[in-house]
């Protein structure tokens, strides 16, 4: 199958995502209003810390908020594109309604994993931006269209590497019954890429940043916006983004050729 092939096919389900969201036009609203609130819980706990504090692990109030801003973004755009549609991943291959994947024409992870658009999430990436593009105005920053594409990229591997965690976390139910306590581990997980990458120290530093890269694929763009150009910081990024997805798609086909379907 083509590129072109699986995009048609991704912008129909997108399509199909936005009507049905438009026919329960007061559950969008009621989702948005809450993801909007959680977001602005975690900036005016900034405010709240840096009341009593100028710097946090050498970090400042906005160079905080860009760095909050920046992974707001990334679950933003996760929880638009693939959230939804990897966790009914899990409920789909308990009950059988797999089937309806493994008859589609296309790659069997794309069409499984992407077939359901989030549009409260990706509406409030303008919000999660609007926090980056405000923090970076308050230090001052004017970056130029090379750094704002980097750090696209950045924020776009931050993504992949978050999709491929949640994939990871989803796959062993080809395995087993249930996989949710380590579904629950994810939202454990997220909340460290919140966090400077300084403040880590030790073990902490080895499981986090450089076992579970939960918090570089905040920090390196964020830093990335902030100082400029580090070719060891981007290359590590990319290199871990193709290890995780890597994996992400070697342990789905595996559990794939466990899997029985309904009819079996």
């Amino acid at each position: 199958m083509t590129l072109a092939h699986h995009a048609r096919i991704w912008f129909t389900s997108a399509r199909y995502s936005i009507v049905r969201t438009l026919m329960f036009r007061g559950d969008f609203f009621i989702w948005a209003l809450v993801e909007v609130f959680w977001m602005t819980v975690n900036l005016l706990m900034i405010s709240v810390i840096y009341r009593h504090t100028d710097s946090v692990a050498g970090w400042s109030k906005y160079e905080m908020m860009l760095l909050v801003g920046t992974s707001l973004l990334i679950q933003r755009f996760l929880m638009g594109f693939f959230w939804s549609s990897i966790f009914e991943m899990g409920r789909n291959i308990r009950s059988g309604h797999f089937d309806f994947f493994l008859a589609q024409p296309g790659n069997v992870m794309f069409m499984a994993t992407t077939r359901k658009l989030d549009p409260d999430g990706l509406m409030n990436s303008f919000v999660a931006a609007g926090v980056v593009i405000y923090s970076a105005r308050q230090l001052g920053l004017h970056p130029g269209a090379a750094d704002i594409a980097l750090y696209a990229l950045m924020v776009a591997c931050g993504v992949i590497i978050h999709y491929s965690m949640l994939v990871l976390c989803i796959a062993p139910v080809f395995w087993i019954t249930s996989a949710q306590g380590i579904e629950g581990s994810y939202f454990t997980l997220s909340e460290f890429s919140r966090l400077p990458r300084e403040a880590f120290r030790g073990v902490a530093n080895i499981a986090f940043v450089w076992i579970l890269p939960v918090v570089v694929v905040s920090n390196a763009p964020a830093s990335t916006l902030l100082h400029g150009l580090d070719l060891r910081v981007v290359g590590w990024l990319l290199a871990i983004t193709v290890i995780w997805f890597t994996l992400a798609v070697i342990m789905f086909h595996r559990g794939l050729r466990r899997y029985t379907s309904a009819s079996s």
